[in-house]
């Protein structure tokens, strides 16, 4: 089963985003790659997260990758998640069971602009204001624990306080 686990920070998460940037540098650099970028819980020190390192990255064809790379990158052990609804924004697991006992890592792909940016941003303003942080760590938990088994309601659920995350000045 693919139940969202909520955890608490580990200081080896940005090690594991290196290690995996690394990893991940000779097959994107083969598309177009222009920027790459920490994203999600697991890049804001303190913070309770599921332990899954997003990444972020932005190339010069989504169309390049969806045509040549999602082998490359099921090589590396990543799933293309075909299902995304976004055709503008290529969502990659690492770690989907059955494959493995859990997710490890999500890649999302984009070409630059305001996906890439605000993640960044939220990323930002996460690490910025620890209040704001407090208050997107209970909120996680609280939806973790009503939809523990429903990755989509819980990930619906939280976009109306990234977005205003976002909004503020």
């Amino acid at each position: 089963m693919d139940e969202i686990e909520i955890a608490p920070y580990d200081q080896g998460w940005p090690a594991l985003y290196n290690a995996e940037r690394t990893r991940l540098l000779p097959v994107l650099d083969s598309f177009g790659l222009i920027e790459m970028a920490h994203v999600g819980s697991t890049a804001v020190p303190g913070l309770l997260a599921k332990p899954v390192i997003d990444i972020a990255i932005t190339v010069v064809s989504v169309d390049a990758v969806r045509e040549h790379g999602i082998e490359s990158l099921d090589s590396l052990g990543y799933l293309f998640w075909a299902e995304n609804p976004d055709p503008d924004d290529l969502f990659f697991v690492r770690g989907l069971p059955p494959r493995a006992d859990r997710r490890t890592h999500h890649l999302h792909i984009s070409l630059p602009g305001s996906r890439f940016e605000e993640r960044v941003q939220f990323r930002n303003r996460l690490r910025g204001d620890a209040g704001l942080a407090q208050r997107y760590a209970d909120l996680k938990q609280e939806l973790a624990a009503r939809h523990s088994s429903d990755r989509e309601a819980y990930t619906r659920a939280k976009t109306e306080f990234i977005v205003e995350a976002l909004s503020r000045s």
